[in-house]
């Protein structure tokens, strides 16, 4: 069989079952995080993962850009966010003193008590949903295996189409 370099390199029948199996999960998992969240907080997971990135900054605030790099989203879904949660009263903007177009979104004492009340239902349906599945090896396993999709989604060189860069 002649196969042209511009054709597709198809999964095998193995790959398409990690990959769909994979799929499964990380939606099932969103869907589940999501709805316990909405339930105990009335937020979505990103919300929460925004909150919590405030919360482990050095005093509860980071700039924009750099919470946009870290919760792997684009800056105009962020500002999206941000301007619900700084509805809440959970996060203030602030303006840069050193960059009059940079902005710190900073974690309030309203949104770091909703947080200290959410995470342990959090942490509960994190464990349920995954750890208490897998065992120690297979913990270890699937962290190394996300850190090399995750470098490869990731490229260090400039211009790279990252989600936080558009």
């Amino acid at each position: 069989m002649n196969t042209a370099p511009d054709q597709p390199r198809w999964l095998t029948d193995e790959e398409q079952r990690v990959w769909r199996a994979y799929m499964h999960a990380t939606t099932l998992m969103e869907d589940h995080l999501d709805r316990q969240l909405q339930r105990d907080a009335g937020m979505p997971h990103i919300y929460y993962g925004l909150l919590v990135g405030l919360a482990e900054a050095p005093r509860r605030r980071l700039r924009m850009t750099e919470l946009a790099m870290q919760a792997k989203i684009t800056r105009s879904r962020l500002s999206h966010a941000i301007a619900r949660l700084e509805k809440n009263g959970w996060v203030r903007r602030e303006d840069c003193p050193s960059d009059k177009r940079g902005q710190f979104a900073v974690l309030t004492d309203e949104g770091y008590e909703v947080l200290r009340r959410t995470a342990p239902g959090h942490v509960s349906a994190v464990r349920q949903a995954m750890f208490d599945r897998l065992s120690s090896e297979q913990q270890k396993a699937l962290g190394e295996i996300m850190q090399i999709v995750a470098e490869g989604l990731q490229p260090d060189e400039a211009g790279a189409d990252l989600p936080w860069l558009r």
